[in-house]
């Protein structure tokens, strides 16, 4: 049998240290999703989210014809709760996407130099060019939540970036780029299962991370951070759009359609691309700790 990642510390924490209302909740899914405290009982029917889904990916790909066409900019941030399906999201946006075209930046920890830099600079190298999609699997903002959660950076340095970041936000939309920023959120009991899946998968087992594994024991710093965070941040020139991720499903279409809804590109399919579903799609009003 292979070895658990992490000793099985993902194991110990849900029989160990999970609160009883997530491990019950855990248990009575028998594996499935858990949609408890979520607009709807059951997943969106397969059949029906694979139609849908083709027939956004073909309004993503004129929309990214679009974008090479007439030289726009388009960055995406994908921000969330870990394990809310971020990657999962990115995967289906850019499945069809010209990767001359279409990229993500998942960028590492930084180096020596990059951590000496101004905090924004690693990600302005990474901002698209003229006729570029670009997909940030996350951003800018691990300062505002992982980074405080964890104590990797100091309080000084968190206020500087919170008054810096509306400059730099403005800045890239004054100068043509379409910002578009995401935030997948997930409840508690649905990710631990997420987490408890992926531990007992091989082919899954790269996912996991440190991080991941202490952050289960900080739900609730991490809920402060992103309070504070959306109270912060969220404006009418640059606006959150907060999708509750419990069914991945409906999760991804809400995404690319929030994508799509932003941008007016040629041919758009104006009845299809519609809001997104606003019982799990809206700002952080919707947010639910």
């Amino acid at each position: 049998m292979t070895a658990l990642p992490f000793d099985g510390a993902i194991s110990q924490f849900f029989h160990e240290e999970a609160p009883d209302k997530v491990r019950d909740a855990i248990k009575a899914s028998d594996g499935k999703t858990i949609l408890e405290d979520y607009p709807y009982d059951e997943r969106m029917d397969k059949d029906d989210y694979e139609e849908t889904l083709y027939r956004l990916q073909i309004e993503l790909v004129k929309m990214l014809a679009w974008v090479r066409e007439k030289g726009e900019r388009v960055a995406v941030v994908f921000e969330g709760r870990d394990a809310a399906g971020k990657g999962g999201c990115i995967k289906r946006v850019r499945e069809f996407l010209n990767p001359r075209a279409a990229r993500v930046v998942a960028l590492s920890k930084p180096s020596d130099r990059e951590a000496s830099s101004w905090y924004f600079q690693r990600y302005v190298e990474q901002l698209p060019a003229a006729g570029e999609f670009v997909m940030f699997d996350r951003s800018w903002y691990n300062r505002a939540v992982v980074e405080k959660v964890f104590g990797f950076a100091t309080d000084e340095q968190r206020t500087h970036f919170f008054q810096q970041l509306p400059h730099f936000e403005d800045l890239l939309q004054s100068d043509g780029i379409h910002l578009v920023k995401l935030w997948l959120n997930v409840g508690r009991a649905e990710q631990l299962r997420r987490f408890l899946s992926r531990e007992e998968d091989p082919l899954k087992q790269w996912k996991l991370s440190w991080i991941d594994v202490e952050g289960l024991k900080k739900w609730d710093d991490y809920s402060e951070a992103i309070r504070e965070t959306f109270n912060r941040t969220h404006n009418v020139a640059s606006p959150w759009v907060v999708i509750r991720s419990d069914d991945k499903r409906r999760a991804r279409l809400a995404a690319i359609r929030s994508i799509l809804g932003q941008l007016d590109y040629d041919g758009k399919d104006r009845k299809l691309v519609s809001a997104p579903d606003r019982l799990i799609s809206g700002g952080p009003e919707i947010w639910e700790d």
